[in-house]
């Protein structure tokens, strides 16, 4: 069984249809790539996948979780998807370890010394282990990027989610952030990310999927970015190298 799943998916924001009947699958460990010009559809695609947006018709089914259904759990879905947006999210009081630690203790009850070690393996896995005792506002915009995805990483995800994580960073900073997330690909974590690095889906992604005008107008391996099958992903493919 795929471990995400959507079959004609329709979203609509009040008269404004967004998501006209898209269908795709994500294998457990592989790591898909939501490509796609601005209105296309994808971040919303993407939020729908967290029941952080409800569709209007289809189904969705992530981790075994019914995410259409209305007595849906959000809790326990929760528990096995992770999302980390554009904007960081961290809470400007707290330190980067407490950021982290938060969301362990207070939905997962684990105890003060667990959330601190699960919260220092995660910060490891990032790179940031020696800025545990910071706050975010002493962070780059790259750090703050990266404790963000330690924060999702420490709830044990099944999947992670990642919405145009590097659009507000400049290269250099782009670049430690991508680094961070092709280790979870090595690592075998499951991933859908929208994102406009195309050199980056083509050299980690398993899967890519081009949406345009709320549709799934062309899927297939990375080597679909080198050639295109479809002359709008031709041009869009063209217009981001």
């Amino acid at each position: 069984m795929p471990i995400v799943e959507l079959k004609d998916v329709k979203k609509s924001f009040g008269s404004l249809p967004v998501l006209h009947g898209v269908s795709f699958t994500v294998e457990k460990g592989d790591v898909m790539a939501l490509i796609g010009a601005s209105g296309s559809g994808k971040s919303t695609a993407l939020r729908c996948i967290d029941r952080l947006e409800t569709i209007d018709s289809g189904t969705i089914e992530v981790c075994g979780h019914k995410v259409h259904d209305r007595d849906l759990d959000l809790r326990k879905l929760r528990l096995d998807v992770g999302i980390v947006f554009q904007s960081y999210n961290l809470f400007p009081h707290l330190t980067i370890e407490e950021n982290i630690t938060l969301a362990p203790r207070s939905v997962k009850k684990m105890d003060k010394a667990g959330a601190r070690e699960i919260a220092r393996e995660c910060l490891a896995k990032v790179g940031l282990s020696e800025k545990a005792d910071n706050y975010p506002e002493q962070l780059s915009g790259g750090q703050q990027q990266r404790a963000a995805i330690a924060r999702s990483l420490a709830m044990e995800p099944q999947v992670m989610l990642f919405d145009e994580v590097t659009s507000a960073l400049d290269p250099k900073l782009t670049g430690e952030v991508l680094k961070v997330i092709e280790t979870l690909a090595a690592s075998g974590m499951t991933m859908i990310m929208v994102t406009h690095e195309m050199g980056f889906a083509r050299r980690i992604a398993d899967q890519v999927v081009f949406m345009h005008q709320g549709l799934v107008h062309e899927s297939g391996t990375s080597g679909t970015l080198t050639e295109p099958a479809t002359p709008e992903l031709r041009e869009f493919v063209m217009n981001d190298f």
